[in-house]
């Protein structure tokens, strides 16, 4: 299981990779199921070892329950496993403002339940590895992707998971030979920095890449990167420790305004894997309290890191600060020239294949450098962005662009047990810059500033689309969707400033917004984290920015704000979260209306959605459905069809269909209505379609 390479999608027979993609899967089941034989006991997956993440037991749902979405998406399955595991283990992993973190909102199973469950899940992949037809090479749009996708997806929680397990109490958790910590330390040697010559960096790869890889990675960027000169170790523990010992962390001067926030409210004063014992100080590791090993690399979040390079700055008396990504990987290229899917032996303590821990920095040198890859990650200086030429993969399409926020920050170069497409040159991760991880840092010394590449303005064609047509100011509001929706909601209706909306399939948030005009509090949930994250920004920063198509390559940079709606003092009233309207988890009830706005056409099976909506809402309240019933089979296969079809000879319409579904518990209020939705495409384009509204009240 361990030193495995992650699979070169584009050599070998069909045969040959089916049977390798298949010995990676069971490798990859097997030590994820081997990491948590270190908890003490099935009590222990429930306890919250980092109350920014879920529990364990989350963990160990989630990356079999991701198969089984992701595949269904891919639409290589029609079916569920487990509708209510495959709900409440989808999201929830990153502490963005969708992902829900309250317990009282989670029933977890019992362990042996979720096991059950990864048995399932682990034979009906082998199962479609075995039997499912395959085409060499396996590329982007290959439905192997989304096998290679659940795989190395599962690989990225074998750390995720066992940074968890290091901040659970030491009698929860058991030492196992699998994970056996390096045996040397000692006092560390004296860094130095040493120069690097400047040079062009290219970032990213193209859509031949022989590897699975995120959509982060794709695209390309060049760089012309200055002189500039790196430390010849990681930061150790030993030096970290000057700057403690210096008074570092109650010196507000050395942090940045976010970093001295998170360091006062953590009442931080050392970094978080250490402890004091008198004067002498320990290190937890994954499962084990050792002396501090002072030629370890220190572990930290990127707060302490750039608090020490500002203390390190002025100590020194020179532009110390951590390394931007195009710096880091002038580094790599020049000193390793080996892929992790070729290498005879790991060249650094990475992909397991030493110690399941870190290991003196002095160990692993690259030339003049030690531990360029390995050990532990490092953090940069670059807040993650989009490459030029980033796509969305369709099949996982909230990876990335919930990262593209400023907030998440790039970490370089893998740690011990970083395997499959975390060890590969291209790797792109992230995260919030307080989040810990098994990741330290190496400092530079440059007169350069650091370059901002995030794109500060939403450049995805579709989400920029669903954007302008939710808050494109200079068109005519009787134009706008949203506004003509409320407007025939309103008169049929006539709802007061009370109760509870849930609005399903609300982009980029106009309608919910406006929704809270007459209701105390909405629920908007869309399946795309892109829209999202719009939704999100525009309650919390009150204006989003986007891409507008003009002509041709020309176009325009828009910022929509509440204000300019009205809609500022109104936010409060509003919540965004990502869900699938198809298999809604339980918190989602106690609604006074719901609006499913352009969704059941799309959604797989609409009439079963339907049959249970009413358990959601409360007595005589309002369904209100807007569609434009154009049934594609690529998201509904036809049996499904609520309408649009002939049924014993003569036509069949979708509003018979919802007719039939809901009249035994609804009445249909007056007439359904036509609303027009015109969608921008350019400046003097636009699509103009018609959403069918009708309203039924639960009896």
């Amino acid at each position: 299981m361990k030193g495995l390479r992650t699979i070169i999608l584009n050599q070998g027979s069909a045969d040959e990779v089916r049977q390798r993609i298949r010995e990676y899967f069971h490798a990859t089941f097997s030590i994820d199921e081997k990491l948590y034989e270190s908890l003490a006991g099935d009590e222990v997956f429930y306890l919250r070892a980092d109350p920014l993440r879920h529990p364990l037991v989350f963990y160990l749902g989630h990356t079999a329950v991701f198969y089984v979405n992701k595949l269904n998406i891919a639409r290589i399955l029609s079916r569920r496993i487990n509708p209510r595991f495959e709900s409440i283990f989808a999201v929830g992993v990153d502490e963005m403002s969708w992902d829900d973190l309250n317990e009282a909102h989670y029933d977890w199973p019992g362990i042996p339940e979720v096991r059950a469950y990864r048995d399932q899940v682990r034979a009906l992949v082998d199962d479609l590895i075995t039997q499912m037809p395959l085409e060499m090479p396996i590329t982007w749009e290959s439905p192997w992707w989304a096998i290679m996708m659940g795989i190395e997806h599962q690989r990225i929680h074998l750390e995720t998971s066992s940074v968890l397990i290091r901040h659970l109490p030491l009698d929860k958790v058991k030492e196992l030979d699998f994970f056996t910590i390096c045996p040397q330390s000692g006092d560390a040697p004296l860094n130095s920095l040493v120069n690097v010559p400047g040079g062009e960096v290219t970032i990213g790869k193209g859509d031949d890449d022989t590897h699975y890889g995120w959509d982060n990675e794709y695209g390309r960027a060049r760089y012309q990167v200055k002189d500039f000169k790196a430390s010849k170790y990681l930061c150790s523990n030993q030096e970290f420790l000057g700057f403690i010992e210096a008074g570092g962390y109650h010196e507000e001067r050395w942090w940045t305004p976010e970093g001295w926030a998170w360091k006062s409210y953590q009442q931080a004063e050392m970094p978080r894997f250490w402890q004091k014992e008198g004067d002498k100080y320990l290190l937890r590791t994954m499962a084990s309290l050792i002396e501090l090993p002072r030629n370890w690399p220190v572990e930290i979040n990127y707060l302490e890191a750039k608090a020490f390079c500002n203390w390190k700055a002025e100590l020194m008396g020179k532009p110390i600060r951590l390394p931007m990504e195009e710096e880091w990987y002038l580094l790599r290229d020049g000193l390793v020239h080996e892929e992790q899917s070729t290498w005879a032996k790991a060249p650094g303590n990475i992909n397991l294949e030493y110690w399941a821990s870190p290991c003196p920095v002095d160990h692993f040198a690259f030339g003049d450098i030690y531990d360029l890859i390995g050990n532990v990650w490092q953090w940069t200086e670059t807040p993650i962005y989009g490459l030029p030429g980033f796509k969305i993969h369709p099949v996982y399409d909230d990876f990335s662009t919930p990262t593209f926020d400023g907030k998440h920050n790039l970490i370089k170069g893998g740690s011990w047990i970083s395997t499959g497409n975390e060890a590969l040159r291209d790797s792109r991760y992230a995260f919030r810059r307080h989040f810990y991880q098994h990741a330290g840092f190496r400092y530079v010394e440059s007169e350069a500033e650091p370059v901002n590449h995030d794109v500060y303005y939403e450049s995805d064609k579709e989400v920029c689309r669903a954007a302008d047509m939710d808050w494109g100011i200079d068109r005519k509001p009787e134009n706008e969707y949203p506004a003509s929706l409320i407007l025939a909601i309103a008169g049929i209706i006539e709802p007061g400033n009370q109760g509870k909306v849930l609005h399903i399939g609300c982009k980029t948030g106009r309608t919910s917004f406006e929704l809270a005009r007459f209701y105390e509090h909405v629920t908007g949930v869309d399946f795309t984290a892109r829209m999202i994250r719009l939704a999100t920004e525009m309650k919390e920063q009150g204006y989003i920015r986007y891409l507008r198509d003009e002509e041709g390559e020309i176009q325009s940079f828009v910022e929509a704000r509440l204000a300019d709606y009205d809609l500022e003092e109104l936010a409060k009233r509003c919540e965004f979260w990502q869900a699938d309207a198809s298999n809604l988890v339980p918190k989602f009830t106690g609604y006074d209306l719901i609006l499913v706005d352009g969704v059941l056409s799309r959604t797989t099976n609409p009439a079963a959605f339907l049959k249970m909506i009413h358990q959601r809402m409360n007595p005589g309240a309002y369904l209100v459905i807007s569609d434009d019933w154009d049934w594609q089979e690529d998201s509904t296969i036809k049996e499904n069809w609520l309408g649009g079809i002939r049924k014993d000879g003569e036509p069949f319409s979708s509003l018979e269909g919802l007719t039939e579904l809901l009249s035994g518990r609804f009445e249909l209020l007056g007439s359904p209505l036509d609303i027009a939705k015109l969608q921008p495409l350019a400046a003097r384009k636009y699509l103009l379609g018609m959403q069918q509204l009708s309203i039924w009240k639960l009896s």
